[in-house]
């Protein structure tokens, strides 16, 4: 079950065939939480900066969604290798 407070509430979900892509409203902004796996990124934006949801949207074109891919993979890279320095998994 997500927990979240009362005043956030979820404006829209985005179909994607690898990320699972929410967009909140809470707080004066925008908050887009792009999820891949264990993984997540969360980016901020007041609501009086776009003219609306739909401005957005049209942000998370290909070349932003591209870049976030690469985060992701470097955010799993990272993360195994401090594993692998705290002999967590091994070899």
């Amino acid at each position: 079950m997500l927990f979240l407070p009362e005043s956030v509430r979820i404006v829209k979900e985005i179909p994607h065939r690898q990320f699972k892509i929410t967009i909140f409203s809470w707080n004066g902004k925008f908050q887009i939480k792009i999820e891949l796996d264990q993984y997540e990124q969360v980016f901020k934006i007041k609501e009086e900066d776009v003219e609306g949801i739909e401005d957005v949207v049209k942000m998370l074109d290909a070349d932003f969604l591209k870049t976030t891919m690469q985060r992701f993979l470097t955010m799993r890279s990272d993360f195994a290798e401090s594993f692998k320095r705290k002999n967590f998994i091994n070899e």
